[in-house]
């Protein structure tokens, strides 16, 4: 049986993922499985996975299923991997050549390891350069989510590879009518049981579309207060440093506005009253600001 399963939650791609598609035939080592989630799409994704699926050597597996959002198709998807790992890919991006091999190799070597939740590689742009800050030493060290990435500040997007048992224990918190959710939230989350190894070695290479998540961040944020909130809550339940924990609770507040939560249920609710206090009336200035701002670009 493989060890990996490449999972990619899709919309209205179809045409994008061939590039994805060529770096998985291209791949040195071919051993793995290929699982897309198509999120609700309008346009000819499964006739595009139909004619891959003729073609390729190894596994592709497609299953769609109604548009709620990616960290919806990701729950989605956990019930269908059955490999020890899993690597979520976007359809907008590709992978290096030694890609699968390279984590197959790391897998073997570290997998007795019982504490680690999943293994982190660099991303690198499509033009050159690392996407992260790169601050992993050459010969990769072990950490929490949470004490590699923020406290020791290496921000940019990293390429995770995840135990598959640990995604299904901790699955994305859903809302109704909610399409977005940072995937760090879960992340955060494992740290407080789990740990990573992280590695100094590009495997994965990123193209973000203007009409993309990234791009377009906040805008989604706002129409998906509640698990901002939940996000929020997590990065103040963590370790994580107190600047973080500063940016996070003013988030907690502003999103909890939005999401039409009473100032005093915020604060029954919060995890650190001191810090709610202290932050009250910035996140009621930002709040409004960022209200302001919305109601300028309607």
């Amino acid at each position: 049986m493989s060890n990996i399963t490449v999972l990619t939650p899709t919309y209205n791609r179809g045409q994008l993922l061939q590039k994805l598609y060529k770096s998985l035939c291209d791949q040195d080592y071919k051993d793995f499985e290929w699982i897309i989630i198509d999120d609700g799409s309008e346009d000819n994704t499964r006739k595009y996975v139909e004619q891959m699926k003729k073609a390729a050597v190894f596994s592709i597996s497609y299953y769609k299923k109604e548009n709620g959002g990616k960290h919806t198709a990701l729950n989605y998807a956990y019930q269908f991997i059955q490999t020890p790992l899993t690597f979520i890919v976007d359809s907008d991006d590709f992978l290096t050549s030694d890609a699968i091999s390279y984590i197959e190799e790391i897998y073997i070597k570290y997998r007795q390891e019982k504490d680690l939740c999943g293994f982190s590689f660099l991303r690198a742009k499509q033009g050159g350069g690392y996407l992260s800050t790169s601050g992993v030493p050459q010969d990769g060290m072990k950490e929490s989510y949470v004490e590699c990435r923020i406290n020791r500040h290496i921000s940019g997007d990293m390429a995770e590879v995840w135990y598959t048992h640990c995604l299904k224990e901790y699955p994305f918190p859903e809302f109704q009518g909610e399409k977005f959710l940072g995937e760090d939230i879960i992340w955060v989350r494992m740290s407080q049981k789990y740990k990573m190894r992280f590695f100094n070695h590009i495997i994965y290479i990123s193209d973000y579309l203007e009409d993309g998540l990234t791009s377009n961040r906040r805008k989604h944020n706002i129409k998906s207060p509640n698990g901002c909130v939940a996000r929020a809550e997590a990065f103040l339940d963590s370790g994580a440093c107190i600047t973080t924990k500063i940016k996070s609770m003013l988030q907690y507040q502003i999103y909890g506005k939005f999401a039409g939560r009473k100032d005093g249920d915020l604060f029954r609710t919060s995890s650190n009253k001191i810090l709610y206090c202290a932050f009250f009336v910035p996140g009621l200035l930002l709040y409004k600001k960022w209200k302001k701002a919305i109601g300028n670009n309607t």
